[in-house]
């Protein structure tokens, strides 16, 4: 069966003066002609013409598929394998590119206009996950207290977020001792720590009432990238998050009876 230049291009999703081009360098002649002079082609042009959209796909030039093509056996896998090499560095290169563009997105949402070798002396392992981020951004983007909350962020020094650092990692080490130590969740000693971290933020955040704390806390049951933001997975233990969330909860039930004079 025979199928003209337009009936080609459709099936292959190519245009016809790709099909012209790919007769006149050699690498796709038609088998036959139409009595008017159309080019006409067959079931194996249509089989070759797969074979060449096939390497077209990875990446190859022309002269190169023409080559394998020439000689399949004795050339396709050495080329595969070179591709492979080729693709393999261009992704690494992209994912390069990929994180320089994260970074700048990143510093867009969080606010923290940091070079990296300073982002890592000040950080260490605590991580901005992105994604959680730019969502975070989307929800709360309208709300006062978080365009505050990213004005104070952006506002901070360096000096500034080596103090904060070191001030909650002094406050983790406590958590993680308490936690250790099986103190009860919604003990003194656990609830004391949880309006440590209410202060924390209202300090060097945003005001934080028992409240928004509470929200605070409900993200890090529900969202591991949350409590990554508090506690950096190498320090974390099972049970944690939950623990945390309690403290917090129970704190502000004390602070409401407090407030009452109970």
């Amino acid at each position: 069966m025979s199928y003209s230049v337009g009936q080609v291009s459709r099936f292959a999703g190519i245009t016809v003066r790709t099909l012209h081009h790919y007769d006149e360098a050699g690498l796709l002649s038609p088998g036959d002609r139409s009595p008017a002079g159309y080019r006409l082609y067959s079931d194996a042009d249509l089989a070759r013409l797969q074979q060449i959209l096939f390497y077209r796909e990875l990446g190859f030039p022309l002269d190169e598929i023409a080559t394998i093509l020439a000689d399949p056996q004795a050339n396709a896998l050495d080329q595969l394998r070179a591709r492979h090499r080729l693709l393999t560095d261009q992704i690494a290169a992209l994912q390069r590119l990929v994180e320089v563009a994260e970074h700048a997105m990143e510093v867009q949402q969080t606010g923290v206009e940091l070079t990296p070798e300073e982002r890592f002396e000040v950080f260490g392992e605590v991580t901005f996950d992105l994604t959680y981020a730019t969502q975070a951004h989307l929800k709360w983007q309208h709300r006062e207290s978080y365009r505050h909350s990213m004005a104070r962020a952006a506002a901070h020094s360096k000096e500034d977020w080596a103090a904060i650092m070191a001030e909650a990692a002094a406050w983790r080490r406590r958590l993680t001792a308490a936690f250790d130590a099986e103190e009860p969740a919604d003990g003194t000693r656990a609830m004391d720590l949880a309006e440590e971290h209410r202060q924390h933020l209202a300090r060097w955040f945003t005001p934080c009432p028992t409240d928004v704390h509470g929200r605070i806390a409900d993200g890090f049951v529900t969202d591991p990238r949350a409590f990554a933001l508090i506690v950096p997975a190498t320090e974390q233990r099972p049970g944690l998050a939950p623990y945390l969330h309690t403290a917090i909860h129970a704190n502000a039930v004390r602070h409401a009876a407090s407030a009452h004079g109970d």
